[in-house]
């Protein structure tokens, strides 16, 4: 099995040190070897002492992992924590790239992505909502095809809709997208997280599930019959749930992951209850791709305050990933 390829991220952001962390506690951590594309210099800085080698090919990440933290290609910029610029933005998008190409050419056995600023990305070319939609592209599917889960100790959630307004959700919620949603979840849980019989609780829309119609239809006019159509295929699926009431110790114990209708309904509980060790992995595609669950925080980056949590359990998720589909 091929190293692991890491995105740089914004090199004004915490990214770097946070990919320096994860090589220093690789030992402890048992981490599989890794290495960053492009960023030699801006890593060095980042972290004082780091000792960062170059190599020519993924290949050689293998050999050089246990002394210094592998590096390929000479794509490098200046690094400013705290100050997002076009350069930084251009090292990121380079780094991003010719990671999640490593990956999809088989090169590399998965690829975690380090945060990036969107907006930054989109003024120099980046047309994509979102790094999960730009992987699925890459691996030459339709953007839609990956599918977005939170991951943490504590919980596992999906978001049917993800980066749009709130006022087009009802707009795009339809059964045909909750059910494919539900197979990819469904057969993810089982293939990647080896999961025998996956449980799905799938979320309403609206307060109270719509509480039978006062609230809101979209409960019963498309969320019951995705439903029934995922049960129908032998897909343990419940609901629809009040969100409000799902995320509880208890209604978690019920569940292995909760399909939630929009973005924050996913993402408020999953970093409430896993923020320093919530891992975001895009589902559905032939590709292993896993980043942190958090941004860029350029207001604490380069000032020794960021926890590494998140991006260690991401690295070790897309090895554990990439593990399993190597045995099967």
């Amino acid at each position: 099995m091929g190293p692991i390829a890491v995105s740089l991220g914004d090199p004004a952001g915490i990214g770097p040190e946070l990919i320096a962390a994860a090589w220093a506690r690789r030992a402890e951590e048992q981490l599989r070897p890794f290495f960053v594309f492009g960023g030699a210099g801006v890593l060095r800085e980042a972290v004082a002492g780091l000792p960062v080698e170059r190599i020519a090919a993924p290949g050689e990440a293998g050999a050089a992992f246990d002394r210094a933290l592998p590096v390929l290609t000479d794509h490098d910029g200046p690094y400013r924590p705290g100050s997002p610029d076009e350069a930084g933005a251009r090292l990121a998008l380079a780094s991003l790239e010719g990671a999640v190409a490593l990956a999809v050419d088989g090169t590399a056995s998965a690829v975690v992505t380090a945060p990036i600023a969107k907006g930054r990305l989109a003024e120099v070319g980046f047309v994509h909502p979102g790094q999960t939609e730009f992987v699925a592209a890459a691996a030459g599917g339709d953007p839609d095809d990956g599918v977005m889960m939170l991951a943490g100790p504590q919980l596992r959630t999906v978001p049917v809709t993800v980066h749009c307004a709130l006022a087009e959700v009802p707009g795009r919620l339809s059964v045909d997208l909750i059910v494919a949603r539900g197979r990819v979840v469904a057969r993810a849980l089982h293939g990647d997280f080896g999961i025998d019989r996956p449980r799905l609780a799938i979320t309403g829309l609206n307060p109270h599930a719509g509480e039978d119609g006062r609230f809101g239809d979209e409960e019963a006019r498309i969320i019951a019959p995705a439903i029934a159509a995922l049960r129908s295929e032998g897909i343990e699926a419940t609901g629809p749930h009040p969100a409000d009431a799902l995320f509880a110790p208890r209604a978690r114990a019920g569940y292995d992951a909760a399909l939630c209708m929009y973005h924050d309904q996913a993402l408020i509980p999953l970093k409430t209850l896993d923020f320093d060790q919530g891992v975001n992995v895009t589902l559905g595609l032939p590709v292993v791709r896993t980043s942190p669950d958090h941004g860029t925080a350029f207001d604490i980056a380069g000032k020794g305050l960021a926890d590494p949590g998140a991006t260690i359990a991401a690295i070790r998720m897309a090895g554990e990933i990439a593990a399993r589909r190597s045995a099967t």
